[in-house]
């Protein structure tokens, strides 16, 4: 599984972060979502892809195996 962010879209509301700080962070100067982690355990995958859900901005990309999701 890979993650990814587009900043451009992120709106700020702290879904992620809430979901899975583990993983999630927002910035403090401008609110805007980072990773916190390069590689995810096996652990995070389900609560990454939740976020991914909740993402009103759809700024979360969550990759599978070759096909994003």
């Amino acid at each position: 599984m890979q993650v990814s962010i587009d900043q451009d879209r992120c709106c700020s509301s702290g879904q992620c972060v809430t979901t899975v700080p583990e993983v999630f962070e927002q910035d403090d100067h401008d609110g805007l979502v980072r990773l916190r982690l390069t590689v995810l355990a096996p652990a995070h995958h389900a609560d990454v892809r939740l976020a991914s859900e909740l993402c009103p901005g759809g700024a979360i990309t969550v990759t599978e195996d070759g096909t994003s999701a």
